[in-house]
Parts: structure tokens; C-alpha cells; sequence
């Protein structure tokens, strides 16, 4: 007898939930995967990590997802594990080795080498990577065999420490500008001390104001009863909470809602958080120019009562 798989009904959650991805899976299966956990309607992740990756994944629901990219832009903090003295293709341990040699680095020497890719640099983005190419990924042209030509690109390091250091294995913690490549830079960092290295393990452990320390990994996400889990949501406003903040009436906080521009008077401003009468009543992101301010990204009212009244 057929039997007809019963569709888990969705709702509407509005949210941030922070992800420990676990070793091996994409961002978006992992995405998947939490959203089917919460049985939420609407989800999005705020920037790949690779499937060598582990670490903090911000994911997005439902009124969250309008400001992801602000998580997409922001600097990013990783624990990277080097291996020295062997190069692989794709400058990861997934690549089969195409050189080795031996590994003869003074702490000094390592110092110094590190000293110089702080700041900014150019980095040439890998061919195993997602950019695209003519519509293509790069990384679909690399496994045919073929070169793409690719521009470097400026990023910005502002620092590398050492965690560990024991031959060949060097451990380190990177905070960078969004777009860096670690792989690219373990494979440079090995060129410039002569003996190459590929990335043989990746942690992201911040993303902004956003920790590795207060993510939940899958398993433990679906241990929980429905309440605590919906209980780890953070608020859309979570992605903001460095911007500064702007506090409306009642009646003011309607028209911004309705996205007319209103006089403030506060400093001129790129970027704020804009709230209604109540604390909790985020209302969404604006800017203040010649002391005006001007909606970017709005909730919709039925979004911010959804926010007040869980």
C-alpha cells in the first residue's frame, strides 16, 4: 500500500541562529538541514564556508535575512592550521601533493614572514574557488584542467598570531577584511618561507560582533525541545548591534516605516539602527545625511509586531 509522506508544516520565525558547521558539509546543506530543524519558512546563510571548514555560519530567518549582507561585509576572525614543507593542488589537504621539501624555520624567521603579510595585501583568488568565470565557478575549470587568468585583489589582514608551532604543523589565528582566501594565504606564507604549505584545517570563530562561543552545533540544536531552540534565536538586530542607534515616536515611527524620510537631530550618519517608541521594537537600517533620515532596509509591520509578541 502507498503511503504519502506527510509535508512538516513551515512558520515563520524572524532570527538569527548562530551555526557550528560541522567538518565536510556545505554552507547550504547545513543551512538545510537547521531550517528543517526549526521548521522555518524563510532562511539564508551570510557567506560560504568551505566543506574543509568548521566554525561560525550565521544563518538567517525570515526578517533576519534582509540584513545578512551586513554579516557578509563584516571582518572575519579564523584558526588556521598549516602543514610545511608540502604543497597540494587547490592548496588544501583534499589535493594530492605536488611538492615537498624540508622545513628549516627559526622562530625568528617565522616572525618575520608573518609580519609582512599584516596589513593590506593582494591576494590572487584560487582556481579552487567560487568565483565566477563567463558563468562558471572557477573551481568547475580547475577540475577539467583548465587556468583562469585572475586580477589580485586587495584584502586586508589586520593581524596573525601564533597559536602553536610544532614542525611541520603551524597554528594560527587570522582576523581579516571579508574576501580574504586563508588557503591562498597558508600557501603564500609557505613560498615565503621557503619551504611551501597547504591548509589542512580552517576554523572560523567570529564573523563581526558574532562569536564561535555562543554557536550550537546541528546535533545539539536537534536534541533540544522545540521552545529552546526557538529560545537561541537571536534578533535581526543582532547583525547591527555595532551601528549606532536612533529611537522614534510613535508617530514617526510609522512614517519611517512607510519609508518617507524624516529631520533628526542627530549627527549625520552612514549607517544606524533605527527602533520605535519600545527598546524591542527594531524598525530596521537607515543613514543620516544633511540630518535626514533615510530608510535602506525596512521590517514590515507585521514583522516588527512579530518581534515584540514571540
Amino acid at each position: 500500500m502507498n503511503q504519502t509522506r506527510q509535508r512538516v508544516p513551515r512558520r515563520a520565525l524572524h532570527g538569527v541562529l548562530l551555526l557550528d558547521k560541522p567538518l565536510g558539509w556545505t554552507s547550504q546543506d547545513a543551512l538545510s538541514k537547521a531550517k528543517g530543524i526549526l521548521r522555518a519558512e524563510k532562511a539564508g546563510h551570510t557567506g560560504t564556508l568551505d566543506p574543509l571548514a568548521t566554525g561560525l555560519l550565521p544563518l538567517c530567518f525570515g526578517a533576519a535575512t534582509k540584513f545578512a549582507q551586513v554579516s557578509l561585509d563584516a571582518d572575519k576572525a579564523y584558526t588556521a592550521t598549516l602543514h610545511l614543507g608540502q604543497t597540494r593542488v587547490g592548496g588544501d589537504l583534499e589535493g594530492r601533493v605536488l611538492r615537498e621539501r624540508p622545513v628549516a624555520v627559526t622562530p625568528s624567521q617565522l616572525n618575520d614572514v608573518l609580519s609582512r603579510f599584516v596589513g593590506e595585501i593582494d591576494q590572487v583568488p584560487p582556481m579552487h574557488s567560487a568565483l565566477k568565470h563567463e558563468g562558471k565557478a572557477l573551481y568547475e575549470y580547475a577540475r577539467a584542467g583548465v587556468e583562469i587568468a585572475r586580477p589580485a585583489r586587495r584584502v586586508c589582514i589586520h593581524s596573525i598570531d601564533i597559536l602553536s608551532w610544532h614542525a611541520p604543523s603551524l597554528q594560527l589565528q587570522v582576523r581579516c577584511s571579508k574576501g580574504t582566501y586563508i588557503r591562498t594565504l597558508a600557501e603564500d606564507i609557505g613560498e615565503a618561507l621557503g619551504c611551501g604549505a597547504h591548509l589542512s584545517a580552517l576554523r572560523r570563530t567570529g564573523s563581526g560582533a558574532l562569536r564561535i562561543d555562543d554557536a550550537i552545533t546541528l546535533d545539539a540544536l536537534q536534541a533540544l525541545p522545540a521552545a529552546e531552540q526557538d529560545a537561541l534565536l537571536m534578533p535581526p538586530d543582532a547583525l547591527l548591534r555595532e551601528w549606532p542607534t536612533l529611537q522614534l515616536p510613535d508617530d514617526e515611527a510609522g512614517r519611517f516605516l512607510s519609508g518617507l524620510r524624516r529631520r533628526v537631530a542627530q549627527a549625520d550618519s552612514p549607517r544606524v539602527r533605527v527602533y520605535g517608541p519600545e527598546p524591542r521594537a527594531f524598525l530596521g537600517s537607515a543613514h543620516i545625511t544633511a540630518g535626514e533620515l533615510i530608510a535602506d532596509r525596512l521590517l514590515s509591520p507585521l514583522e516588527v509586531q512579530a518581534l515584540l509578541n514571540p
